[in-house]
């Protein structure tokens, strides 16, 4: 199954709680922080939330 590079840009400060939950949900505390998850929907939708923090590679 592919995965996904998930890569955190800007900074969480100021942003919605919601957002914020979903970055630690992620497992990214820090800008520069990359972890690589599963491509689930789940997954999916949590980046979607973010999309504007953070940049995504799909990874074979």
């Amino acid at each position: 199954m592919a995965q996904l590079k998930v890569q955190q840009m800007k900074s969480a400060i100021g942003r919605k709680a919601n957002q914020r939950e979903t970055l630690r949900s992620l497992g990214l505390k820090r800008i520069g922080d990359v972890v690589v998850k599963e491509d689930r929907p789940e997954i999916r939708g949590m980046v979607q939330t973010v999309r504007h923090l953070v940049t995504v590679e799909e990874v074979e």
